[in-house]
């Protein structure tokens, strides 16, 4: 039994840790003779990289990818491809103060109960770091999504309850927040820029729209679209809750608003967020994803030791004051992921 694979046909397995000699990741089921090269994967990684700004962790990691296995002249062979990304920039001394006690809200507790042992430098398996493995694997079941016209575009709606009112897609690469209403995006990276300053952390809401998805994926009833969807972005460290069109908001509706209109023409509304019944109805998908502020902070807050013992936990080392500009092209990569996987999943139904 593992929890490092995810995928029925496109499979990824994943491994490393935040301090050790590299994170990777193994990616099956990859569609022969597709063009690939190094640099497909490293636009995407780029995008997630550390030490992109301000408002991001200061650990410098290239995050250069090494495709070990898998092509062949640029040229995808049908066969796992294995991608490694060697750690450069590690401070292992800066995690010695937490070698016996836990940090709160951290997965170290959880870990140590669970293995009896665990890797206390920047977390370990449980960093966010690992992150970049998905998005070496997200950035190929995207070179497969572009056949399809399959566009998945995710942003930060919301940091600390400021949040974004309008939607303008070519903004969102051009600043450090990655918002996409160009008047929140400031007022956000004020909002970090003072969570830094007072050694605390932030959070925020990812929205993620896509586009192109035909209707009819999904796999009843246990691997439904939404419910694989909820699982890969819940997957990662720091998503608390996710929610599919109106959401939550629908608690508080009627049938006769909730419910999607359908006319010759299509659904007139999208409170569904493109899924109904855990199939895809061809309509845009969203879903959005609260992000918990980073549980690493410097500020002194009450913990134990291993043993028992009260103690007070003060976090040193580089993390993010929030996790939202990096956590954005991660979120993309996992739902890439799993429509890869469904499309594969799909097409096999009727082989």
């Amino acid at each position: 039994m593992s929890g490092n694979t995810y995928g029925r046909i496109f499979t990824i397995t994943t491994f490393g840790e935040s301090h050790g000699g590299g994170i990777g990741v193994v990616v099956d089921g990859v569609t022969p003779g597709i063009p690939l090269c190094p640099n497909d994967i490293q636009k995407e990684l780029d995008r997630r990289r550390p030490g992109q700004s301000a408002v991001t962790t200061p650990r410098n990691e290239a995050d250069q990818v090494q495709i070990l296995s898998g092509i062949f002249e640029d040229q995808t062979t049908g066969t796992p491809i294995m991608m490694l990304i060697i750690n450069q920039d590690q401070r292992s001394k800066d995690y010695g103060n937490i070698a016996e006690m836990f940090r709160p809200g951290h997965a170290d507790f959880t870990y140590d109960r669970k293995y009896g042992i665990r890797d206390y430098r920047g977390g370990g398996r449980a960093s966010g770091r690992g992150t970049a493995a998905c998005v070496a694997a997200g950035a190929i079941a995207k070179k497969l999504l572009a056949k399809y016209n399959i566009n998945i575009t995710a942003f930060t709606a919301a940091v600390g309850g400021i949040a974004g009112n309008t939607f303008e897609p070519a903004f969102i690469e051009r600043n450090p927040v990655r918002a996409a209403d160009p008047q929140a995006a400031p007022k956000m990276e004020a909002l970090i820029l003072q969570a830094v300053e007072q050694g605390d952390s932030v959070g925020g809401i990812i929205e993620c729209r896509i586009s192109g998805v035909p209707a009819g994926l999904g796999e009843p009833v246990f691997d439904k679209l939404d419910a694989e969807l909820a699982k890969a972005v819940i997957s990662l460290g720091g998503i608390k809750a996710i929610e599919f069109g109106t959401g939550f908001a629908a608690a508080a509706m009627r049938g006769s608003q909730h419910n999607d209109p359908i006319t010759p023409d299509g659904f007139t509304t999208n409170n569904a967020g493109g899924i109904l019944g855990g199939i895809s109805n061809g309509d845009e998908i969203v879903f959005r994803a609260a992000v918990k502020p980073t549980s690493s902070i410097s500020l002194p807050q009450p913990s134990i030791t291993r043993d028992g013992t009260a103690v007070t936990c003060e976090t040193v080392g580089r993390h993010d004051p929030c996790l939202c500009p990096r956590i954005v092209p991660v979120i993309e990569a996992m739902s890439a992921i799993v429509l890869i996987d469904m499309l594969k999943q799909q097409a096999a139904r009727f082989a």
